[in-house]
C-alpha cells in the first residue's frame, strides 16, 4: 500500500496497514508517492514511527475563561519541527440560543435555590450567569458567532527522548496560560491524518469558542515586516514569510547597509538592483571594486571606468539646465559652492583666505566663457580646469593654489579631470567604476561622480536609485560626507533613492555626518559584523544581546532588516538565474567566462 493511500480516510474498523516495499516491486512502477514515502511505518498507542522520524499528536482539551491576543505566538514561533491544524466548524446560532436559554434557566434556578436556603453567594454561578447572558446578547445581535473548534499539534523527533523534551516544552508554554493538551491515545493514525493538509478532521475533538477568542488562535501572528507591493528583499528567518518592500513608498527612499567583508552585502545590493530594474526604475552605481561590470554587461547597462588613463571624462564645471521651478542664478550659485568643496578636497584643504580666492576665481572662470545667471545653460560651453588655473594665476594670493593645482592640469593627474565631459547617463542602468583610480584620488573621484549624477538627477525628474558602495571613502572628507548627507536629505524631492553601503562601520560612524545619514534612511540592513565593531553597532541600533550575537554568527546573506522602528531577521535568497547574473564568487565568474569561450568556439 502506498504511503499517500494511508493518508486517505478509512473506515474505523479497517485494519491498520503498513507500507510494503514488495508491493511496489511487484507493481513494477515507481511513482512519485513511492519516492517521497518513508521506508517503513509503525503505529503505536502514543506515536507513529515514520521511517527515521517519530511523530506524536496532541489535541487541546481545555481553554481558560479569557484568551489574550497573541497567546499562540510562542508556539507558532517555536524553532522546532511540528505541524498544527485548526478546524473551525460553525454552529447554527438559532440552535445555540435555544440551548443557552435552557442553560441560563438552570444556572438562574441554582442561584435562586441557594438564595432561598440562605446560602452564601457562589461567585462561579454568578460569573457563569453573566457570561451566558452577555454571550446570548452578542449572538442575538450578530456581534458574535459560536464554533466547534479543534486544535491539533503533531510534533516530530529522531528519538523518544527528543520527543518527550519537545512535548514538555510545548505543554509548559500552554499550561502557563491555562490551556491543556492531551495525547491522542490509540488515535495517532487519525491524528496524523488530521494535521496533514488534507482538510480531514478525523479526531473530532472540539471545544466551543465564540468569535473573539477564536480570532486569537489565528496562526499568522509571528512578527512580519512586509508591504503589499515592492521587491523581495529576503525571507523572514523567524517564520519564513516574505520581506517585501517598495522603498519609494516610504517616508524617504534611502537605505544604508553595514556589513563586514565577505558577508554578502554586494550580492544583496545587486539582487535588489536586478529586481528594482524590473519596476521601471533607473539605477546608477558607484562601484569601487569593479563588482558590477558583468551585471551591467548582462542587463544591457552602461559601464564607465573613471581613472587617470580612462577614455571617460567628467568636467566639474558642467552646469545642469535649470528646471521650471529653478532659477539659473540658483543653479550657478549651487554649482560654485559644490566646486569650492571639490577644490577643498583636491588641494588638501583651504584657509579662509584661499577659500575666498577660489570662490571668486570660479565666478570669474564662468564669466570668462560669458556664463552669467542670465545665460541659457543648454547652449554654453563650460570652462575647463585649465581655464580656472589661468584665472587663478592672475589673482593676488593665488600662487600657492596654482602650484597645488598644477598636478591636475599639467602633471600626472591631468587626464583625469581637465577634459570636456563625454559620459552619457541616459540609460536604465549605469555603473561608474573607480577601482583603477589611485586611493589618494578616490574621494575626489567619488565627489566628482556624485556631483555629476546629482546634476543629471535634477535635470530630469525620474524614479532613480543611486547606489554608493564602500561609502566610507566619502566619509573621510567633511565635504564629501556633507554632500552625501545632502543627497540623503534632498533626494526625495527629485524622486531619488540613495543606497549607502559600507564595511568600515567605525570610520562611517566617527564622522559627524554618519548618524544623520542613518537617521535619514528608511531602510537599514545589518549583515554579519566583526567583533571589533559590534558594540558600536549595538549601541547605534539599540540591539538586544540576542540580536548582537545573531549578527556575529550569521552566515553569508543573513542579518537584520530594519524599516522604521520595526525589524526582523532576514535571509537573502536569489533564484538560479539571478545568482548567475549577480554572483561575485571568483570560481563562478571563471566558470561563466569559460562557458562563454566554449560557446563562441562552438559557433
Amino acid at each position: 500500500m502506498a504511503f499517500l493511500d494511508f493518508l486517505k480516510p478509512k473506515k474505523k474498523d479497517a485494519p491498520i496497514a503498513s507500507i510494503l516495499p514488495s508491493e511496489i516491486y511487484e507493481a513494477g512502477v515507481l511513482e512519485l508517492k513511492d519516492v517521497i514515502a518513508p521506508s517503513a511505518m509503525k503505529v503505536s498507542p502514543r506515536e507513529l514511527n515514520l521511517g527515521d522520524k517519530i511523530a506524536r499528536t496532541f489535541f487541546v482539551i481545555s481553554y481558560p475563561r479569557f484568551l489574550s491576543a497573541g497567546w499562540f505566538s510562542p508556539i507558532i514561533n517555536l524553532d522546532k519541527v511540528f505541524d498544527i491544524a485548526v478546524f473551525v466548524h460553525p454552529i447554527d446560532t438559532a440552535t445555540v440560543l435555544r440551548q443557552f436559554q435552557k442553560k441560563v434557566a438552570e444556572v438562574q434556578s441554582q442561584i435562586n435555590e441557594r438564595a432561598k436556603k440562605g446560602m452564601v453567594r457562589n461567585p462561579m454561578l454568578d460569573t457563569a450567569y453573566q457570561d451566558l447572558e452577555r454571550l446570548r446578547d452578542n449572538l442575538m445581535q450578530a456581534q458574535e458567532k459560536l464554533f466547534d473548534v479543534g486544535l491539533y499539534i503533531t510534533i516530530y523527533g529522531d528519538t523518544e527522548e527528543e520527543l518527550d523534551k519537545l512535548e514538555s516544552e510545548i505543554k509548559s508554554l500552554l499550561e502557563s496560560k491555562l490551556i491543556y493538551l492531551k495525547p491522542a491515545l490509540f488515535q495517532q493514525e487519525q491524528g496524523f491524518r488530521s494535521v496533514m493538509p488534507l482538510a480531514l478532521d478525523e479526531l473530532m475533538i472540539h471545544s466551543k469558542l465564540n468569535s473573539s477568542p477564536l480570532s486569537s488562535i489565528f496562526p499568522f501572528i509571528s512578527f512580519d515586516l512586509t508591504s503589499d507591493k515592492g521587491i523581495l528583499y529576503g525571507i523572514n528567518r523567524h517564520n519564513s514569510s516574505l520581506v517585501l518592500f517598495d522603498r519609494f513608498s516610504l517616508e524617504n527612499y534611502n537605505s544604508i547597509t553595514f556589513a563586514k567583508s565577505g558577508s554578502g552585502k554586494s550580492y544583496m545590493t545587486k539582487l535588489e538592483i536586478l529586481r528594482t530594474l524590473m519596476f521601471d526604475t533607473e539605477v546608477i552605481v558607484i562601484d569601487p571594486e569593479r563588482e558590477y561590470e558583468y551585471m551591467a554587461e548582462t542587463t544591457g547597462g552602461r559601464y564607465f571606468t573613471i581613472s587617470l588613463n580612462s577614455p571617460h571624462h567628467i568636467n566639474p564645471f558642467d552646469l545642469p539646465v535649470p528646471r521650471e521651478d529653478e532659477s539659473p542664478s540658483d543653479v550657478l550659485r549651487s554649482n560654485i559652492i559644490n566646486l569650492v568643496g571639490l577644490f577643498r578636497i583636491m588641494l588638501g584643504g583651504l584657509t579662509p583666505e584661499e577659500d575666498a580666492i577660489v570662490d571668486r576665481a570660479i565666478s570669474e572662470t564662468y564669466a570668462l566663457k560669458d556664463i552669467t545667471p542670465d545665460s541659457d545653460f543648454s547652449k554654453v560651453e563650460p570652462p575647463l580646469l585649465s581655464d580656472f588655473e589661468l584665472v587663478l594665476a592672475g589673482m593676488e594670493g593665488g600662487d600657492s593654489l596654482v602650484q597645488r593645482l598644477s598636478k591636475y592640469t599639467h602633471g600626472t593627474w591631468a587626464g583625469f579631470i581637465n577634459k570636456p565631459s563625454n559620459v552619457d547617463i541616459e540609460s536604465k542602468f549605469i555603473v561608474f567604476s573607480l577601482r583603477d583610480m589611485e586611493d589618494e584620488l578616490k574621494p575626489v573621484a567619488m565627489y566628482l561622480v556624485t556631483h555629476y549624477i546629482w546634476n543629471a538627477v535634477r535635470k530630469n525628474l525620474r524614479k532613480r536609485l543611486l547606489v554608493i558602495d564602500e561609502a566610507w571613502w566619502m566619509m573621510k572628507s567633511e565635504d564629501t560626507a556633507s554632500f552625501l548627507l545632502g543627497l540623503a536629505k534632498r533626494g526625495r524631492k527629485y524622486f531619488l533613492g540613495l543606497a549607502t553601503i559600507t564595511q568600515d562601520v567605525d570610520d562611517f560612524l566617527k564622522s559627524p555626518y554618519g548618524q544623520p545619514i542613518i537617521t535619514n534612511s528608511s531602510i537599514q540592513m545589518l549583515l554579519k559584523q566583526s567583533p571589533s565593531s559590534i558594540d558600536h553597532i549595538q549601541k547605534v541600533f539599540s540591539l538586544t544581546d540576542e540580536e548582537k550575537y545573531l549578527l556575529l554568527e550569521s552566515d553569508v546573506g543573513e542579518g537584520i532588516f530594519f524599516v522604521g522602528l520595526k525589524h526582523v531577521a532576514i535571509k537573502v535568497i536569489a533564484s538560479y538565474t539571478e545568482d548567475q547574473i549577480i554572483t561575485s564568487d571568483p570560481s563562478q565568474l571563471l566558470a561563466i567566462k569559460q562557458a562563454k569561450k566554449e560557446l563562441h568556439a562552438a559557433e
